[in-house]
């Protein structure tokens, strides 16, 4: 693999057929041509509503199908990139699904590099290879990049991006790492929340790997800190200018919790609650408000948490297998084909299997890839899970698979090496 020497021109090969490749897809399967059922509903979901609003005028809102007012339903980031293609390409237009996709498709290819330097760091140039060239060619990790317009590649590539920069700022000097690390940061803020699950231990890994090598942090992390607060703190001041209290960037986490936790719960998203599914919901959506709606949801499923804590254990192991095993249910097979579970579980096993094989042999960086899968998905783990919350995290699930293949084939290397000897020396014999 000499095109992964690590210079420029081995990027642009990378990334380069990665977004050939991709584009091909969305080409070929037309993947840009999303159903005109529900007013477009499907293309963009809430973030398109969200994003229509915008283009048309009307601030950000209307996240469902009907005009509700302002929302913060969802993070804004990525309604406003899709506003903005929205307002050029037009609204709900193929043009403008065919602009999304491929953005979606520049982040996934561009994935490639964190994926090379962070592999490169861990575990040495053979397996950086071989990881950034499986993310650029494997059709099953193109699946949200091709079809969903959301933010998933987007914040894949964010999550990967500050991975490599928490795990090289120990070796960084000056005042550049802190600055980056702080802006990206506030960008996965507003993009998706459930990002910030691995921000305290990517600080904390920063800091205490300058502190055994006698470097100073403490500037750094009030820099980063500042940045990371003057990114999110104009939203912060929008939501409480619009809704008249404190939100934390999204309003509907207690929506979520109620999806996943209440009568009937099974550790799936039970998407017949959602009030773009439910005409009950969506009408108490509208008579009550976002705010009050998303807290009436989250009494409710307080109550049902609290009157069996075991009901809510076992339901919470549930959602724990099936993000690591996937669905099983339809809407999980419709996205990932009913073979493809297979290959989910299968994946999540060896990645599994390999962080735990170089925890024991102390490689650089386990413990952060150990506190990044421990950490990101637990928040699904109490909600409920999809296949694609764990696209984030591919990047680096990968890289723990392709080292563990790497270290099989080894192994066996060795072995077949080993009893050829015996076989050479009776034949001189």
């Amino acid at each position: 693999m000499v095109w992964c020497s690590g210079r420029s021109g081995s990027y642009v090969w990378m990334v380069g057929i990665a977004l050939l490749l991709r584009c091909g897809l969305i080409a070929i399967g037309h993947t840009y041509r999303f159903k005109t059922v529900e007013d477009h509903f499907d293309f963009g979901w809430e973030m398109g509503r969200i994003g229509r609003a915008l283009a048309s005028g009307h601030g950000f809102s209307n996240p469902f199908n009907a005009i509700t007012g302002a929302t913060a339903w969802e993070p804004p980031l990525y309604p406003f990139l899709i506003a903005g293609v929205f307002r050029v390409f037009g609204i709900y237009s193929k043009a403008s699904a065919v602009v999304l996709l491929t953005l979606n498709s520049i982040f996934a290819a561009l994935t490639c590099i964190p994926i090379y330097l962070t592999a490169k760091r861990c575990f040495g140039q053979k397996i950086a290879s071989w990881s950034a060239w499986m993310w650029a060619v494997l059709p099953f990790l193109m699946v949200w990049a091709t079809r969903w317009v959301w933010e998933t590649s987007l914040s894949t590539l964010l999550l990967a991006v500050i991975f490599w920069l928490a795990l090289s700022a120990e070796d960084r000097e000056g005042v550049l790492p802190w600055v980056q690390f702080g802006i990206l940061w506030g960008a996965a803020a507003l993009l998706n929340t459930s990002l910030l699950s691995f921000l305290p231990a990517s600080g904390l890994w920063i800091w205490r790997r300058r502190w055994k090598k006698g470097k100073r942090s403490v500037g750094g992390v009030v820099l980063a800190s500042v940045l990371f607060f003057a990114c999110i703190t104009p939203w912060l001041v929008r939501d409480y200018h619009v809704f008249g209290r404190f939100i934390f960037i999204r309003s509907n986490f207690g929506a979520e919790l109620a999806i996943g936790n209440g009568p009937g719960a099974d550790g799936t998203w039970r998407e017949y609650l959602h009030p773009t599914q439910n005409v009950y919901e969506m009408r108490r959506y509208e008579q009550m408000g976002e705010l009050a709606y998303a807290q009436a949801c989250r009494q409710k499923a307080w109550q049902w948490i609290r009157a069996d804590y075991g009901r809510f254990a076992w339901t919470s192991f549930k959602r724990f297998v099936y993000y690591w095993a996937g669905i099983p249910k339809t809407a999980a097979i419709a996205v990932l084909g009913p073979w493809k579970n297979s290959a989910f579980l299968a994946s999540s096993v060896l990645a599994l299997w390999a962080l735990g094989r170089a925890l024991r042999q102390c490689k650089p960086g386990a413990w952060l890839f150990f506190w990044l899968i421990l950490l990101y998905p637990a928040i699904y783990y109490f909600v409920f899970p999809h296949p694609r919350y764990r696209h984030p995290i591919e990047p680096e699930l990968l890289i723990l698979i392709v080292y563990l293949l790497s270290e099989a084939t080894a192994k066996n290397a060795r072995v077949l090496r080993g009893s050829a000897l015996p076989n050479q020396k009776s034949q001189s014999g």
